[in-house]
């Protein structure tokens, strides 16, 4: 996390702008009423996409036990492709 105060970001806003985007910095201004944060809305959208998602009980509990599920019983990534697919041609992933 970049830190900085409320003037320099002010003077410098295209350049911290470019670093969240380009870099994924996260940007820390700090003031006298308190602090603000500036990310890329790439960054923005996963935080909200997992915040959803986290919200669903239903869909929560299926990511955890995806992440519990041995490798082992799990399928291959051909039979996943072949299970999503459209007519003769696989999805675009």
């Amino acid at each position: 996390m970049y830190n900085t105060n409320i003037t320099q970001a002010r003077a410098n806003l295209y350049k911290l702008v470019n670093m969240t985007i380009e870099d994924g910095e996260i940007i820390n201004i700090n003031t006298k009423k308190g602090n603000a944060v500036i990310m890329s809305e790439a960054d923005y959208n996963s935080i909200m996409e997992t915040l959803y998602l986290s919200s669903n009980p239903d869909v929560k509990k299926s990511i955890i036990d995806g992440i519990n599920t041995p490798v082992e019983e799990c399928i291959a990534e051909e039979q996943v492709i072949s299970y999503i697919s459209i007519g003769n041609e696989p999805m675009k992933m």
